[in-house]
């Protein structure tokens, strides 16, 4: 999902406040990852699945890649792409699709 350069601004600023408040300092977010799957959601599932499966493929991603000290920033962006690289297959069936063939738990390990 492309962004303008006043929106990108804002949503930089915006991440750094947020990562801030809840105390993951060390957290880099791929921005356009998550636009990207959001808009793939929204268009292939309904529009509210936007935010609910970036909230699921963050959820995903936090319990592979272990908690605060414990993940290193390497095993957190790797767990990101690959809850990411899930979910989009997943939508790649849209609304009426079953599970993609190989799952999160297949691709976890």
């Amino acid at each position: 999902m492309a962004v303008n350069d006043d929106e990108a601004q804002i949503l930089d600023q915006w991440t750094q406040r947020l990562t801030q408040a809840l105390q993951i300092l060390d957290l880099e977010v791929d921005q356009d990852l998550l636009l990207d799957l959001a808009r793939k959601s929204a268009g292939s599932v309904i529009h509210a699945a936007a935010p609910v499966t970036t909230f699921l493929v963050g959820y995903a991603a936090g319990l592979a890649a272990g908690n605060g000290s414990a993940g290193s920033k390497d095993a957190s962006a790797a767990a990101v792409a690959q809850a990411a690289d899930v979910a989009s297959r997943l939508c790649d069936d849209g609304h009426d699709g079953g599970p993609a063939a190989t799952g999160w738990a297949d691709t976890a390990q």
